[in-house]
Formats: structure tokens, C-alpha cells, sequence
């Protein structure tokens, strides 16, 4: 087994061995490279997402469609991660976590490849389908390696990590979106994703350990996983965690979609001044998870953490909805920008808490829990998409009730399932067994 000193090589090898499992000490220090691996794994979404946004009204011009068909293309780049986390995260419990991974990434590059070349709006759907499906595997995977590595406020305190990795993507990627667009067309944009992707694939290959033990795999098949992901989904708790993520995650997609269209097409602003703001809103996001991870976490409840996020949240929508409607006359961007970066900035604390406590519920089959995490906020992103431009390219009502109605949402059934005024030893940090019995607050290693 191995020791504090431990290699990246030595880990994987004790992984692969027959009743072995890295010790605690070992699983921390794991690395800075593995770190920024599945931070890289992570932003997968914002990257295939956010290079493309600032080009959208010019897909618009160019495959010569309506705004809302152009957007069902960020629908069906959700649609395929949400399905395709349901197929591996269970893969990745049968055949661990590097091959199921491996192969989506060589199928995520060949169909990013795919949409840079797509002739007509109706085959970059169908390609960006294909590209969420492959791209699903970095999401659910790196999610399932955190809770092979990590437990209780640990594993919350990772989260909180990754989310200042995986905001660095969309800080950058809006810029580099609308640099590329200085130069060339939006096709450009899915060619850098491209070398992108393939980058990763190579430092994957090359560098992630497995981290799943092959004596903890299961071999029962579909079968096994359904019935596994039929015992989550009746724990209320986790399925509570889950919506609440899932609903807050719509909130953030609905401004995802729209905020191209509301920010240059309403406001006049240039696709260099949205990814600016893009970028900003970005910050929030990560010093707000950064504030989680490195303050909050320990000191303060995890639900109650989650509690405060999803108020800000409402409160935030709220304001949006007031300021479309013109309850407080002309409204310029200032104070509709200042909104967004409020609300992008709450998710830094909301998305990752909710994910945490979820994922605390269970220490058996982390990837089937993974996926029906990422398959929830995925598919219910991906209804929130098409909604948020019903009312066509000049009103900013559509995003804001899409806000405010999915964060109202996930706060009741935050409230209704998870009872967080009932707080036991799982909301402490506690897990809990294949029997389901929740352990000691330290848990087990």
C-alpha cells in the first residue's frame, strides 16, 4: 500500500491491485497535477459552452436560422452530457474510471472536429449531441475520482477547489471566444476546442492514476446499476440535494443561453464587452467558492452554507425580473450586469454544497451517483434553454422568470426534502453505508 510519499504511478498500480486501496494520506497527496487533471475534466462544459457563446448571434447570420433554433444547440450539447452520464457513470463503476474516460474524450475531440465543419444548423445539433455525449465522461468521472479520494468536509473543501479550476475556463473562454471571432468565424472557435480536447486526452492518458480498486468494482452489469441508482433515488436527502443542484444549475444555464442575446442584442454591447462581463461574473463565482473552501467549509453547516446561496440566488432573480418588466424604468446594463454577477457569484457556494452533500449520502457506486447528479442539472438545463428565448431576441423577461421559477424550485425542495433543521450525522459530513446506516462524522477512509 502506499505511503505519504507516494507517486502518481504507485497509486494507480496499488488501485489496480486485488484488495488494495490507497490510504488516506496517500489519497491526499495525490498531487497537484491529478488536481488540475480533473480540473481540467471539469471544465469541459464551460469550454465546448462558453468559446461558442459570443459567436451565437453570428451563427445566427451565418446558417441563416432563428435565434431559438441556434440555441438548441447548447440544448442538445446538454441533453448528450445529461444521457451520456447515465451510460458511464455506471461504466465507470464496472471497468473503473480510466477507460470509460479515455474513450469519451477520443470520442468528444472527433465530434468537436465535427461541428467546426457542420454546413447547416440541423448537423451542428446533431453533432453538439454527439459532442455532450462523449464530453460527459470527463464530467461524471471526475466527480466519481473525487469521491474515490475524498470524504466528508474533505471532499466538500475538493469541490470547492475545483470550482476555482473550472472557473478559470469560463473567465478565459469567453475572451478567447471573442478574440477568435477578431480573426476568423465561429467555426474557429470549435477547432481551438478541438486542440483543446485532444490536449487533455494526451495528459490523461498519460498522467491520471485509477483510482477505483478493482476488488470494489461492480460486476453485475445493467441490471446492478439500476437497482443502484433506484436505492439513491429513494433516499429523500439525496434526491432532495439533487433537484436542488439540478434547479439551481437551470437558473445558471437560463443566463448561460440567453445573456449573449440580452447583453449585445438589447443592450448594444459589443461581444468583447459581454465576454468582459462573462469573465467578471466568472470571478464571483470562484472567490465565492474559494470563500466556501477556504472559510466556510469546517466552520459553518454545509446545508446551512447551501441555504444562504439559494436565498441570494432568489433574491438576485427576483431583482432581474423587476428590472425587465420596467417596474424601475429604463434599465441600462449597469444594473442588469450587477444582478447577473450577484447570482453567478451565489452559485460558487450553492452548486458545489449541494454536490457535496449529495454525494455524502453514499459511499458505494460514487459513479452511478455521479451521473444521476450531472444527468439532473444537465437535463433540466437543457429544458431551461429553449424557454429563456420563446419571446424572440428582445425582451430579458423570459431569462429572468426562468431564474426566478428554477430557484424557487430548487429552495423548496431543499426545504421539503432535505429538511436541513433536522441536520444528523450526514449534513455533518457523516457517510453513509452500502446498508445505508449513516457512520460516525470522521466516516471511513
Amino acid at each position: 500500500m502506499p505511503e505519504r510519499g507516494a507517486s502518481i504511478p504507485e497509486l494507480s498500480q496499488a488501485a489496480d491491485a486485488p484488495q488494495a486501496r490507497p490510504s488516506p494520506r496517500a489519497r491526499r497527496r495525490t498531487g497537484l497535477l491529478v488536481t488540475l487533471v480533473l480540473g481540467g475534466l471539469t471544465a469541459t462544459p464551460p469550454l465546448a459552452m462558453d468559446m461558442y457563446l459570443p459567436a451565437l448571434p453570428e451563427v445566427t447570420r451565418s446558417l441563416h436560422a432563428p435565434a431559438a433554433t441556434v440555441q438548441l444547440t447548447l440544448t442538445a450539447c446538454l441533453a448528450g452530457m445529461a444521457l451520456g452520464q447515465l451510460v458511464v457513470g455506471p461504466m465507470s463503476d464496472r471497468w473503473g474510471r480510466r477507460r470509460p474516460l479515455l474513450a469519451g474524450l477520443a470520442v468528444y475531440v472527433v465530434a468537436t472536429a465535427l461541428c467546426a465543419l457542420a454546413p447547416t444548423v440541423e448537423s451542428l445539433v446533431a453533432f453538439r449531441l454527439a459532442q455532450g455525449l462523449a464530453g460527459a465522461a470527463g464530467i461524471v468521472i471526475a466527480r466519481a475520482v473525487v469521491r474515490d479520494l475524498y470524504d466528508g468536509v474533505e471532499m466538500a473543501r475538493f469541490f470547492s477547489t475545483l470550482m476555482l479550476i473550472s472557473g478559470v475556463a469560463p473567465i478565459v473562454a469567453p475572451l478567447i471566444g471573442g478574440q477568435i471571432l477578431q480573426v476568423t468565424d465561429w467555426r474557429g472557435v470549435f477547432v481551438v476546442l478541438t486542440v483543446v480536447g485532444a490536449l487533455l486526452a494526451a495528459v490523461v492518458w498519460a498522467k491520471l492514476p485509477e483510482t477505483l480498486p478493482a476488488a470494489e468494482r461492480h460486476t453485475g452489469g445493467v441490471g446492478e446499476a439500476l437497482r443502484s441508482m433506484r436505492g439513491l433515488l429513494a433516499d429523500p436527502p439525496f434526491t432532495g440535494y439533487l433537484l436542488t443542484g439540478g434547479f439551481a444549475f437551470a437558473a445558471l444555464f437560463a443566463y448561460i443561453a440567453a445573456s449573449p442575446f440580452v447583453i449585445q442584442e438589447i443592450h448594444g454591447a459589443s461581444p468583447q464587452t459581454f465576454s468582459l462581463l462573462f469573465g467578471l461574473n466568472s470571478v464571483g463565482l470562484v472567490a465565492a467558492g474559494q470563500i466556501n473552501g477556504k472559510v466556510l467549509i469546517g466552520r459553518v453547516r454545509l446545508d446551512r452554507v447551501l441555504a444562504v446561496g439559494l436565498i441570494i440566488v432568489v433574491l438576485a432573480a427576483t431583482a432581474l425580473l423587476l428590472m425587465s418588466l420596467g417596474v424601475f424604468g429604463e434599465t441600462g446594463l449597469a444594473p442588469v450586469a450587477a444582478a447577473l454577477f450577484v447570482l453567478m457569484t451565489a452559485m460558487g457556494i450553492t452548486l458545489p454544497n449541494a454536490q457535496s452533500l449529495a454525494l455524502l449520502r453514499t459511499r458505494h457506486a460514487a459513479g452511478s451517483a455521479s451521473a444521476l447528479l450531472g444527468t439532473s442539472s444537465f437535463l433540466i438545463g437543457a429544458i431551461a434553454s429553449p424557454l429563456v428565448g420563446i419571446a424572440g431576441e428582445d425582451t430579458a423577461v423570459p431569462m429572468a422568470v426562468v431564474q426566478l421559477a428554477a430557484a424557487l424550485v430548487a429552495a423548496a425542495c431543499f426545504v421539503a426534502m432535505c429538511r436541513p433543521w433536522k441536520a444528523d450525522a450526514i449534513a455533518e459530513g457523516g457517510p453513509v453505508t452500502r446498508s445505508g446506516e449513516a457512520q460516525s462524522k470522521g466516516g471511513a477512509s
